[in-house]
């Protein structure tokens, strides 16, 4: 890569110097904890992407709160299709997941990132067919700038990693864990099955739910949050996203394509959100909005949250799926099986949009497909 010029038009050879953060094995905690008072210029965005960074909106009722253990549940359906099909987000409180082990969980992310870094160092890797990997930014290489953040990954099902191969740090909470959020996740899909008026079984059925990765996301104070992101923004490829975050705030989601608002922590609950290919199968009765988070603003503490990805088996399952459809409302999108959508997504990066990439013109031929087959 050719040599190109930093923020202040000096040269510099950015390939070489994502090449030596990367080499470092330690993220962007080993940036902070190497006293760094500038932001490096391999984590600086354009002005045209920082538009808006210092602007949003504080209307908490736009993400709405669903409790789960309500009792009319035809009132909790349309709430869940409402928020599906307009912001893409929600809120899940009374979902029967312990709250000794969601604050666990996090203590465990936050316990792992701030240990020892020959922890870390141990399991650094770019290959994604680890199940057990830790890393910063996994377009590291191909976007444009890198984002003020950790990740640590786990594939939980199926066929998770064997526990010796956890790190200590978070192997007695990790697995019970999965166990639990997933619970959630097929109590969602129910709701979802019988917004778009399909039995409660339906999306399940269709697999939504087989594979399980958790993305633990570890985001250092920034000593520039103005000129970064903690996560620029992006959809998410799957199904659905059950999100667990601290009560640091900084997740916004993009309301009505115009206005960012922010999403703001509620004890105890679990944020849901709507993934490409669940707006895929939906024929775009759901959503699948943008969303960004803030890089930290914290002085001397880091945000920590755990996103957990839910799709199909992506090892075995050869389904394709394509788009719901009552004979009524053509299809909006070819079929495409999940391994090659979550490889479009893994190719463009946070850069694009896969969705973008399945959806039809007027001239492409389609077949509906009744359940998803």
């Amino acid at each position: 890569m050719p040599a190109t010029e930093n923020a202040a038009g000096e040269a510099w050879d950015r390939r070489r110097e994502l090449q030596a953060f990367d080499d470092t094995k330690a993220g962007v905690k080993g940036l902070v904890d190497a006293g760094v008072t500038a932001l490096p210029p391999i984590f600086r965005h354009s002005p045209e992407s920082l538009e808006g960074i210092t602007s949003s909106n504080h209307d908490a009722a736009a993400i709405p709160t669903v409790d789960l253990s309500a009792a009319r549940r035809e009132d909790t359906v349309a709430l869940v299709r409402r928020a599906a099909a307009t912001v893409g987000f929600f809120q899940v409180v009374n979902h029967g997941v312990p709250a000794e082990l969601m604050a666990g969980m996090l203590e465990a992310v936050r316990r792992f990132n701030e240990g020892p870094a020959e922890a870390k160092q141990a399991i650094y890797s770019r290959d994604q067919a680890r199940k057990v990997r830790f890393a910063s930014n996994f377009d590291l290489f191909s976007s444009a700038a890198a984002n003020w953040r950790d990740t640590l990954f786990f594939h939980l099902a199926p066929d998770p990693a064997p526990s010796q191969d956890l790190p200590e740090a978070v192997r007695d909470v990790v697995t019970e864990y999965g166990k639990a959020v997933t619970k959630v996740a097929l109590s969602v899909l129910e709701l979802l099955s019988e917004s778009l008026g399909l039995s409660s079984d339906h999306l399940r059925d269709m697999g939504c739910a087989e594979n399980l990765n958790a993305v633990c996301q570890y985001y250092p104070p920034c000593p520039e949050p103005y000129l970064t992101w903690g996560t620029k923004r992006h959809t998410d490829p799957g199904f659905l996203t059950v999100l667990l975050q601290d009560g640091m705030g900084g997740l916004q989601v993009l309301v009505d394509r115009k206005t960012w608002v922010d999403v703001p922590p509620v004890p105890g609950a679990f944020i849901i959100n709507i993934g490409d290919l669940l707006q895929l199968v939906s024929n775009d009765q759901f959503r699948s909005v943008e969303h960004r988070v803030l890089a930290n603003k914290s002085k001397d503490t880091a945000r920590v949250s755990v996103a957990s990805f839910f799709n199909t088996d992506m090892e075995r399952s050869t389904r394709l799926y394509g788009p719901i459809t009552d004979g009524r409302n053509p299809p909006i999108y070819r079929s495409v099986t999940a391994r090659d959508f979550i490889a479009t997504f893994n190719r463009i990066g946070l850069d694009g949009r896969s969705l973008d990439h399945y959806r039809l013109d007027q001239d492409t031929p389609a077949h509906a497909v009744e359940g998803s087959e």
